[in-house]
């Protein structure tokens, strides 16, 4: 399989793809910055080129703002980049992509969301998630899983299958390194979700299906 690493700094992007590269994985790395919507064309239009169709897309670009908290105190700009960043950048890839999809005998569409963007653990006492009170993430999350939901019923009738992924509580930027997790361990689900997706329109956890 070829791999297309988007990121906002190439650099960075094709550093990571040396870096797979000494371990026998081909990657190419592509710009991609969400505040800079001519590189999603620019994208598209290089995937276009190179192979012609797009059968997997893993919408994983990601903030954590520390100005986000319980509603009454949040600052309202660190919700609206929040808002911006996890769920308007992953709709706007999305639409760039999907005529490339189109294109896929079967195509997958991976959200990687949050069990914070469910309402029910948010609504429930006993959850540990419930005192996790970051209105403008864990919105954004419960946002990304309307676009999952939306998405998949869109494209019930095509080769194009939609799931939203909590892959758990990973060590990497935006969690300020923490987490229970590694990188590694954190892409599993994903992945086994991107290559054979097991059901369409769900939401998924580690320990199975995550509640709305």
């Amino acid at each position: 399989m070829r791999v297309f690493i988007g990121s906002r700094d190439l650099s960075r992007g094709a550093q990571a793809a040396e870096t797979l590269a000494t371990q026998g994985l081909q990657a190419t790395a592509i710009r991609l910055d969400l505040d800079q919507p001519q590189t999603l064309s620019e994208a598209a239009e290089i995937i276009a080129a190179d192979h012609g169709r797009l059968d997997i897309l893993v919408n994983n670009a990601g903030i954590f703002d520390l100005a986000d908290t319980p509603p009454s105190q949040a600052s309202l700009e660190a919700v609206r980049r929040t808002m911006e960043v996890n769920f308007i950048g992953p709709l706007a890839v999305t639409q760039a992509m999907l005529p490339l999809l189109r294109l896929s005998p079967a195509a997958s569409i991976v959200n990687v969301s949050s069990a914070l963007g469910s309402l029910s653990l948010n609504a429930d006492p006993g959850s540990t998630y419930h005192s996790q009170q970051f209105i403008g993430y864990n919105a954004s999350k419960a946002a990304l899983n309307m676009l999952t939901i939306q998405l998949h019923e869109e494209l019930r009738d095509t080769a194009i299958k939609v799931n939203a992924i909590s892959p758990g509580f990973v060590r990497t930027d935006l969690t300020g390194g923490y987490g229970d997790m590694s990188p590694e361990e954190g892409a599993r689900l994903p992945a086994q979700y991107a290559l054979n997706p097991e059901c369409s329109g769900g939401f998924i956890e580690p320990a199975g299906k995550a509640p709305w």
